[in-house]
């Protein structure tokens, strides 16, 4: 072999070596830049509040800022679209409600403006679960459940609001009022603030929701909780008794919160990123806050979120199609 050979051999494998060691630097560094962290709905309700934690304690872990990006309407569809569609480089996230599995079931999207929910996105974490309550408005003389529903089998007219045509809480409303024989008038909301805000003008009398938004109104009476739709009753609120104690057993519904990427994320940034939030989510102080917002860790690996979804989007899909629920 000749010398002039030799050296071009070399040269080829100095280069191959030299590349393969940049890839695993650029692996090894991510993040290297900001990250913006999507949520679709308007600022001030809990999913918010949350990306605002999450983002503060990711950004002191990682040494880049994580930036917190609202992104609302269409029930969340609008905001979980545009990060289907972003690069998969680990810069642009989502933190969804569990609203991501089954609005796109409720409303009718234009072409191109929805996503895939099974397949269009890289499963992360999956942050927290959130017990629903149905709560009603402090002014209307509602002390239990039982009093709700003599008022809309009374002939009164009971409307219940909810963050967004398609959200858990319309799918709640709708699964209570069939269990409880009534009819309810859903009252859609771009959000949980302003669902919130009108159940406590007296607006709207009942809402099903989370319990951060309205906890603080619940000592003082300006909102008071009738029912809880979880299997047992939520240690954040223990005094409130379960659907099912009250004789509806079939209305049970958990929400949840997940961390997701663009499809084909790699999978050395999704154990990056899932590393950093289990870690995230065994803080004293966030466990602590989580509470505060109504919501219980849940963390493990990316699995986890993948078929939370994927059992809701089967499970909503047949109670959506068997109430006929639509888009108000």
């Amino acid at each position: 072999m000749t010398h002039t050979r030799r050296f071009a051999i070399a040269a080829a494998m100095s280069l191959a070596a030299a590349c393969a060691s940049g890839l695993a630097w650029a692996a090894d560094t991510y993040p290297s830049k900001p990250i913006t962290l999507v949520v679709a709905y308007p600022a001030g309700g809990d999913t918010d509040a949350l990306a605002r934690l999450y983002a503060e304690k990711l950004s002191a872990r990682v040494g880049q800022p994580v930036v917190v990006d609202n992104r609302p309407g269409a029930s969340g569809i609008i905001g979980s679209a545009f990060v289907s569609k972003a690069a998969p480089d680990g810069y642009t996230l989502l933190l969804a409600p569990s609203t991501f599995s089954i609005a796109q079931l409720v409303l009718k999207t234009g072409s191109g403006s929805g996503y895939d929910v099974l397949n269009g996105f890289t499963p992360i974490v999956q942050t927290g679960n959130l017990p629903l309550f149905l709560v009603a408005s402090g002014g209307k003389g509602y002390t239990g459940l039982k009093d709700a529903v003599a008022a809309a089998k009374g002939g009164k007219s009971l409307s219940y609001a909810s963050p967004g045509s398609g959200s858990p809480m319309h799918i709640l409303g709708e699964m209570f009022a069939r269990a409880s024989g009534t009819s309810l008038a859903h009252v859609p909301y771009k959000g949980v603030a302003p669902a919130v805000n009108d159940v406590l003008g007296g607006h709207v009398p009942i809402t099903f929701i989370t319990l951060g938004p309205v906890a603080p109104y619940m000592p003082n009476g300006k909102m008071v909780p009738l029912a809880v739709a979880s299997r047992e009753r939520s240690p954040l609120a223990p005094k409130v008794p379960t659907f099912a104690e009250l004789g509806y057993k079939d209305v049970e519904l958990t929400a949840w919160n997940g961390l997701w990427g663009p499809r084909n994320l790699p999978p050395e940034i999704v154990k990056t990123l899932n590393g950093h939030f289990n870690e995230i989510l065994k803080m004293p102080d966030i466990v602590a806050r989580m509470a505060v917002l109504g919501t219980t860790p849940v963390g493990g690996d990316a699995d986890v979120l993948a078929k939370t979804n994927a059992a809701d989007f089967a499970r909503f899909g047949k109670v959506i199609k068997e109430l006929g629920i639509q888009a108000d």
